[in-house]
């Protein structure tokens, strides 16, 4: 039966390391991966497992402006040891979570302290940020922690939810709290959903398949164009 994309006795091994507070990073893997998977690409996902996990929603006004300040002085968030499988051969490893207050997350920063060198050294790193709208030193920080652990990181997959500004602001702030603004009658003039769109998990699935096929092809990452087409201010 033919397969499109690769078919070798050896495919390609995708690593993805992830973490996802309110489910948006998981539902843009879920549709990466079987962009990977169209390829023939053999994927090993790993969710980090924060030791306390932060609730979503938090439920209250007072603990969202807590996690506010604690995430933009990059506190740590202790996780779990990750699983055997992560320290096993491959040909890429995608590193994935949210931005939190213009910063990675404290799982994620919690990763790369107790266990960077460990896992990123020599390999190649391929960040995926779902993020508000601000990631851009979100992007330049993991970057810099990546390399100085010894990893090469040649692109980046940027998704940033699409509502426009202010509302998308306002809107992260009240689903963290609680609240649905987006039912809201006034509001959710402005404010239709909470997070990424349907198109931009068709996009993800896209971007998927195109570095799956490139794996396949033995083409380097950073000729490949990663930007979504999806809206994406």
């Amino acid at each position: 039966m033919e397969r499109s994309g690769i078919d070798t006795p050896n495919p390609p091994r995708v690593l993805i390391v992830y973490y996802s507070y309110s489910g948006q990073t998981a539902g843009l893997l879920n549709n990466f991966t079987i962009g990977l998977k169209s390829q023939g690409v053999d994927v090993v996902v790993e969710k980090l497992r924060p030791l306390n996990p932060p609730r979503f929603p938090l439920g209250a006004f007072l603990p969202t402006f807590k996690m506010m300040f604690t995430t933009s002085i990059r506190q740590r968030l202790a996780i779990r040891e990750p699983g055997a499988a992560v320290w096993a051969a491959c040909d890429l490893l995608v590193l994935a979570g949210p931005t939190w207050s213009y910063n990675p997350s404290g799982p994620i920063l919690d990763l790369i302290d107790r266990f960077g060198p460990r896992l990123f050294k020599g390999r190649i790193v391929l960040p995926l940020i779902s993020c508000r709208g601000y990631w851009r030193m979100h992007w330049l920080g993991l970057r810099r922690l990546l390399l100085a652990c010894g990893a090469e990181v040649p692109n980046r997959i940027i998704f940033s939810h699409p509502a426009p500004e202010p509302w998308r602001t306002i809107g992260v702030f009240l689903k963290i709290v609680g609240k649905a603004p987006e039912r809201s009658r006034l509001f959710g003039r402005f404010y239709k959903r909470f997070g990424h769109s349907r198109e931009q998990l068709t996009e993800a699935e896209r971007l998927g398949a195109i570095v799956g096929a490139a794996l396949g092809k033995g083409q380097p990452m950073d000729g490949l164009d990663l930007h979504s087409r999806a809206a994406t201010p």
